[in-house]
C-alpha cells in the first residue's frame, strides 16, 4: 500500500525528472571518433608495429584513408612521418645481492606531419609514456603478462595523444 499522498508522489517525480534534465545538460559526452581535417594520409609505419596498427584503426574509424604504399603518395593529403616507434625496458631497482626488483617500461613515438608538398603542419613531436613495474623471479610469468598489459595501455594513451594532435591541425 502506498502511504504517500498523490501530491507528494507527483512532487517527487517532478523533482526526479528535473534533476535528470539538469544532469544531462552538463555537457558530458563519451569521446567519439576524432574530427580530422583531412581524408587521406600516407604513413611509413613498419608492418610489424602494433602502435601503427592501432593508430591506423583509429584513423580509419575517423573516416581517414591510410595509405602505406609509397606509389600511391599522390592520393594522400598529408604525410605522417614516423621517426621513432620503440619500446624500452630499463632496470631501475636492484636488491642488496644485485637481483632486479624494478623495471621502467617506456613507449616512445616520434613523428611529424606535413603536406605532400612539404609544408610542415606538426613539427617533430615526441610522445613518451613510462610505467614502473616491480619484479620477482617467482612470479616471472605473471609479471610478463603485466608487462604486456602495461605496454598496451601506454600504446593506447599514445594513440589518443597523437589523434588529438592530428585533429588540432588547422590549415592544409
Amino acid at each position: 500500500m502506498n502511504t504517500l499522498p498523490y501530491s507528494c508522489r507527483r512532487a517527487a517525480l517532478l523533482a526526479l525528472s528535473a534533476s535528470a534534465v539538469v544532469l544531462s545538460g552538463c555537457g558530458f559526452a563519451l569521446r567519439g571518433a576524432a574530427n580530422l581535417p583531412f581524408n587521406a594520409m600516407y604513413t611509413n609505419f613498419a608492418e610489424s608495429s602494433s602502435l601503427g596498427q592501432e593508430l591506423r584503426r583509429s584513423l580509419e574509424a575517423s573516416d581517414v584513408r591510410v595509405i602505406t604504399d609509397s606509389r600511391q603518395l599522390a592520393a594522400a593529403q598529408v604525410v605522417l612521418e614516423v621517426l621513432t616507434d620503440q619500446r624500452e625496458k630499463t632496470v631501475v631497482g636492484v636488491n642488496a645481492s644485485g637481483q632486479v626488483r624494478e623495471f621502467q617500461l617506456r613507449t616512445r613515438f616520434k613523428f611529424r606531419l606535413r603536406t605532400k608538398e612539404g609544408k610542415e603542419l606538426i613539427p617533430e613531436t615526441e610522445l613518451l609514456q613510462q610505467r614502473d613495474i616491480s619484479f620477482n623471479e617467482s612470479g616471472a610469468l605473471a609479471k610478463e603478462s603485466e608487462e604486456a598489459i602495461l605496454y598496451r595501455s601506454m600504446q593506447s594513451d599514445i594513440v589518443q595523444q597523437a589523434l588529438r594532435r592530428l585533429s588540432s591541425v588547422k590549415q592544409l
